[in-house]
């Protein structure tokens, strides 16, 4: 609707987890590299928490498409995302061989473990990584986080078979500091956290959603004084800065304001019964409190892996923005199949940028590497 008004290609602030608009701010940056290295370096289980609304769920789409830019036939990746973990522990198996897709005749308990166990193993022995990722986490239950635990006991001598990447809400933190949690709490090898952003990590979010949306406008269309405004009434969080800061561009259309003043501002956020409205307050801490686990902002720590990602990042959205969607993902696919798909169409159409992705990828690699020896060596 005012897409042709402010000169977009599209909508910038949609409620999706489009990887293309992904923006790594300083914990997105931190939560990102540390899930990525964790995964490469097949260390079992990882925790990543946040406030509702500030990007998690962002944050591992991207990751899965970096793992997926990342596979080939000698390194290949499986993987599992569970959306909705309101299951019965038979529920929560038989997902986990569907979205792994993983054949059994059996429906026993016993055949279905088999078949896990037998595909985990042939992943391995390909060079390939088994990942599960657990959305909405802390709505698990007791039981389901304990097959959780059980799962993550596969293994060989040398490394964990399937890596966990577990993410939700602050109250998971909560529930894994429970007494009877203690032996799922120290098989967390790396934990990191999200948080609301400040004012100039929302000015250089704003702005790198409107330049993916495709804006080229000389001004910008959010000032400062509206930024600090749109700062103090969603107190930082994504989620509702896309909501105000859409809102705002239907407003400014629809009064044909070049630019979003305080007027269209104050506007919209009554509109979306702001002023009125609780945002959640970020929990202190970062990690479960159990003894091994990293942060993320200490995985990124070295500025060597932080300018690798964000090249990688920038490299895959520009690539993005040249590859139109492909007409082979539909809305019914799991996100797994729909990042799958895209990345297969970009690599086929791209293939200058299929270079550039893999050489940004392989100095990712290379930097998390040279992290790791350095880290060693301390």
């Amino acid at each position: 609707m005012y897409t042709t008004f402010y000169n977009l290609r599209e909508e910038p602030f949609r409620l999706t987890s489009d990887p293309r608009f992904f923006h790594l701010s300083e914990p997105h940056a931190a939560a990102l590299a540390a899930l990525i290295e964790a995964v490469m370096r097949r260390k079992g289980f990882v925790l990543m928490t946040g406030p509702i609304g500030t990007g998690k769920t962002t944050v591992v789409h991207t990751a899965l498409q970096i793992l997926s830019e990342r596979a080939t036939t000698s390194n290949p990746i499986s993987s599992a995302f569970i959306l909705n973990p309101t299951l019965s522990r038979e529920e929560f198996l038989e997902m986990i061989l569907t979205e792994f897709e993983i054949p059994c005749s059996g429906t026993s308990k016993p055949a279905r473990l088999s078949a896990l166990q037998h595909m985990l193993l042939d992943t391995q022995r390909k060079g390939g990584t088994s990942l599960l990722l657990v959305d909405e986490a802390h709505l698990l239950s007791p039981e389901l986080l304990e097959e959780i635990r059980l799962l993550s006991n596969a293994d060989t001598y040398q490394e964990k078979l399937l890596q966990i990447v577990l993410c939700g809400q602050p109250e998971l933190l909560g529930i894994l500091r429970k007494p009877e949690m203690r032996a799922l709490r120290q098989r967390v090898a790396v934990s990191c956290s999200l948080r609301p952003l400040n004012l100039a990590e929302v000015r250089a979010y704003v702005a790198e959603r409107l330049r993916s949306a495709g804006y080229r406008g000389a001004a910008p269309l959010f000032s400062t004084q509206v930024l600090q405004e749109i700062v103090r009434l969603t107190e930082g969080v994504p989620r509702i800065i896309n909501l105000l800061c859409d809102a705002c561009l239907t407003n400014g259309y629809k009064a044909r304001r070049p630019m979003i003043d305080l007027l269209t501002v104050e506007e919209s956020a009554s509109e979306l019964g702001l002023h009125e409205a609780q945002i959640e307050q970020p929990t202190e801490g970062n990690g479960a409190g159990s003894a091994g686990m990293t942060s993320g902002a200490e995985v990124v720590r070295d500025a060597e892996i932080g300018s690798a990602l964000d090249r990688l990042v920038q490299a895959m959205k520009k690539r993005n923005a040249l590859v139109p969607a492909s007409d082979e993902i539909r809305p019914e696919m799991s996100i797994k199949k729909q990042v799958a798909v895209a990345v297969n169409a970009m690599q086929e159409r791209d293939p200058v940028g299929n270079k550039i992705i893999e050489t940004a990828v392989d100095v990712l690699v290379q930097a998390m590497k040279l992290n790791r020896t350095s880290s060693m060596e301390l």
